[in-house]
């Protein structure tokens, strides 16, 4: 018997036994069906009929009504129009300058609207952010929520009020050995008179989104900043911008995607024919078109254009966003 023989079999390691797992497999989940998600969550699922039936109505099913920018409609007619016509009514307007020069006051006024009514709520909701007496605090918030409570018509006749020849701001011209002005008659004063109403009635409103988003930055970040020197301003620029960038991004989309629906209740109770070289837009010149001279059809044509207009700019922001900031809406 050699020596080999005599070897000992080689031992386990002195880690510990092995031990075997039993444990059976997970079987995959079983996707719940929408019957059963209906049947489970019927009282979530009942609270979108209302909603859900708001939209179909009041937004889906006027969207049919489209096609008499296609077809000649004639009042007492088929609702759906009498007859095809392709695309003469788009002809008229694009070969119409008058057309163009509403098209360029509604480009002013929404560049002017977008340019000071975005900015200024998130540089307001900053301030308040700031203060720290609550009395004082909740006092400017009052006031500068009132107006969004107001009607348009009130804040139409508060501005025609305020801008008439024996109005307030005539008093102070007066004031100063200036004559008095006929604001709402001039065509160069009613875009300053439109987009200051604008901020006045909208700016306190838009801070409360930005308020809410100012609560849910933590506060281990401002004190990181402080440590390492940030003084308030750049706490403000590398902490609290960040921190509402995303609600910031969302309400532009929005404000974008209404950029052509300029304030027409407003402007239809604040203009007239002396102001037209400046205050018609695309939402007044289609509702002359359509219901002072009963052409149905040309001004379903023009609301068409209008809408597939902001339809295509909500679409390039949400895409210029996702790709950029890294925040869309989809």
């Amino acid at each position: 018997m050699t020596s080999d023989t005599l070897r000992p079999p080689p031992q386990a390691p002195a880690s510990g036994p092995v031990v075997t797992s039993t444990v059976a497999p997970r079987s995959p989940r079983r996707r719940r069906t929408w019957r059963q998600a209906l049947r489970r969550d019927w009282q979530l699922y009942s609270l979108a009929v209302l909603p859900l039936l708001f939209f179909l109505v009041f937004r889906y099913l006027p969207m049919i009504g489209n096609v008499i920018a296609f077809r000649r409609f004639k009042p007492g007619g088929s609702i759906f129009g009498e007859y095809w016509v392709g695309l003469r009514y788009f002809r008229m307007f694009f070969a119409d300058p008058t057309f163009w020069e509403v098209f360029t006051n509604t480009l002013v006024l929404g560049t002017l609207s977008l340019l000071f009514c975005f900015p200024l709520p998130i540089v307001l909701a900053l301030l308040l952010n700031e203060v720290r007496t609550r009395r004082f605090k909740r006092f400017v918030q009052s006031v500068s929520y009132l107006p969004h409570f107001l009607s348009i018509v009130i804040v139409a006749a508060m501005v025609m009020q305020l801008t008439s020849i024996d109005g307030t701001a005539n008093q102070i011209v007066r004031l100063f050995g200036g004559d008095a002005v006929a604001f709402l008659q001039q065509p160069g004063w009613f875009r300053t008179i439109y987009v200051s109403s604008e901020v006045w009635q909208t700016v306190g409103w838009g801070t409360i989104l930005y308020l809410a988003a100012l609560t849910t930055i933590d506060d281990n970040l401002y004190e990181a900043a402080r440590i390492d020197g940030a003084n308030r301003w750049r706490q403000t620029w590398h902490v609290t911008l960040p921190g509402i960038r995303p609600t910031m991004v969302t309400l532009l989309i929005l404000n974008i995607g209404t950029f052509l629906a300029v304030g027409f209740e407003k402007i239809l109770l604040l203009y007239n024919p002396l102001t037209y070289p400046t205050a018609d837009v695309i939402s007044t010149y289609l509702y002359r078109m359509g219901f002072q001279s009963s052409n149905f059809s040309y001004a379903a044509a023009i609301g068409l254009f209008e809408a597939v207009i902001g339809l295509i700019l909500v679409l390039t922001a949400n895409l210029i966003s996702r790709r950029t900031v890294g925040t869309s809406l989809w």
